[in-house]
């Protein structure tokens, strides 16, 4: 989880992570939205299918990329925006 606020205005913060197969990536994305919709963040777009290998959850202030394996490691999102602090990774 990235917190963008100094460095972008499209969010307030990036979650990105990893799902190893189309399943796993709409599991990840359905309960994202579900944990989130709890808390009182609505999705507002999505962007993608598991079976291309990346969803994207916009939530407004919170923006969720799930990728697969290869598009993340391809995409390097973490890199692209390394000026932002990370607020937690989880392996």
């Amino acid at each position: 989880m990235l917190d963008i606020r100094e460095i972008s205005t499209i969010a307030d913060y990036f979650i990105i992570c990893t799902g190893n197969n189309p399943r796993q990536i709409n599991a990840v994305g359905d309960a994202m939205d579900e944990v989130l919709g709890k808390d009182g963040l609505h999705l507002l777009h999505r962007e993608g299918n598991p079976d291309s290998g990346w969803v994207l959850l916009d939530f407004g202030d919170i923006i969720c990329h799930i990728f697969g394996p290869m598009e993340r490691d391809y995409y390097q999102l973490e890199r692209l925006w390394a000026a932002a602090p990370r607020l937690l990774y989880v392996e």
